[in-house]
């Protein structure tokens, strides 16, 4: 006997509590997306972790697998100005005063389509005093014979142009080792050197002769990052990559092409608790602050679209 409450049956309310996960699938490949924050939940090749997971339920920690829109990193103070209008996003990083992030991290992303080896998510920003525009985002995580694509489109929704910029937020993971013995190949000249009390920009530093030149392939060793780099070394295809390998012999990498001029890389360090579980890359459309400096901002105006995508693969 089937029990009734609320004027529902139990089977009835069970099948329909909102779906906030998608499970898809490809040869040795597969992937949990969540609506939360429209991140990417677990990636696993032939059943080994790709990227550091999280649970289904309740917040995401370090943001893990998240979509950073209409900005990557920090503004500082939450303040920036655009057309001639100034505007205040929440300070959601209240250690050093900033916005962090953008403003679709927390937010609930409704499915859009849906295939065995593929979803789209999407969501809408409303214009604010924290932003000048509406925009409408999708992203689409796609699983094939070469990895996990991952593609965002941002349409600009509103009547006004809007400064936009984006990363992912994926933490990856080479193998069973600590990071510490894992291989980085990281092909960037420059990194933005930044203050050490709120990581807000300073200046650029090459590379040469500094312990984050991982421009050849080696052990990252006890080094901590949490940078901006550029300059970035890419094949006669357009294509970068950074590269991580386990001494087990496992690996992965996160590909991305010319529509991201700057890849944020960290070790993941925390003061408490267990660290340095997977290495943050992050690949950007700007740097830290560019809604303050300017530096590669996109201007979307009215109606036009901006599209870009990434891959993450196993290396085995």
């Amino acid at each position: 006997m089937v029990v009734s409450a609320n004027n529902l049956t139990v089977t009835q309310r069970i099948s329909t509590m909102p779906v906030t996960e998608h499970s898809i699938a490809f040869g040795p490949y597969s992937a949990i997306i969540t609506t939360r924050g429209g991140a990417l939940r677990e990636l696993r090749y032939e059943g080994r972790d790709l990227v550091v997971s999280f649970g289904a339920e309740g917040p995401i920690p370090d943001y893990r697998g998240v979509i950073c829109a209409p900005w990557p990193n920090r503004v500082a103070d939450g303040r920036y100005s655009y057309a001639g209008n100034t505007f205040q996003a929440d300070i959601n990083e209240p250690e050093r005063g900033a916005a962090l992030h953008g403003l679709v991290t927390e937010t609930e992303w409704e499915l859009r389509g849906k295939s065995g080896q593929a979803v789209t998510l999407g969501c809408t920003v409303e214009a604010s005093e924290a932003y000048p525009s509406g925009l409408e985002l999708t992203v689409t995580y796609s699983l094939s014979d070469d990895g996990l694509r991952s593609e965002v489109q941002t349409v600009n929704s509103g009547t006004e142009a809007a400064p936009y910029g984006l990363c992912p937020h994926p933490y990856l993971v080479a193998g069973p080792s600590p990071l510490d013995d894992w291989t980085l190949e990281l092909p960037a000249e420059e990194f933005m050197t930044v203050s050490a009390d709120r990581l807000l920009p300073e200046g650029m530093q090459g590379v040469e002769g500094h312990e984050f030149d991982f421009r050849a392939p080696r052990r990252l060793g006890s080094v901590r990052i949490d940078h901006a780099f550029t300059g970035i070394i890419r094949g006669n295809d357009g294509l970068a990559a950074v590269r991580l390998l386990d001494p087990a012999g496992t690996g992965v990498e996160l590909q991305w092409d010319a529509t991201w001029p700057w890849v944020q890389v960290h070790t993941a360090d925390k003061p408490t608790g267990t660290d340095r579980l997977g290495l943050a890359v992050e690949p950007m459309t700007c740097p830290p602050d560019a809604f303050n400096s300017g530096t590669d901002v996109i201007h979307l105006h009215a109606g036009e679209s901006h599209k870009a995508a990434w891959t993450i693969r196993a290396l085995n």
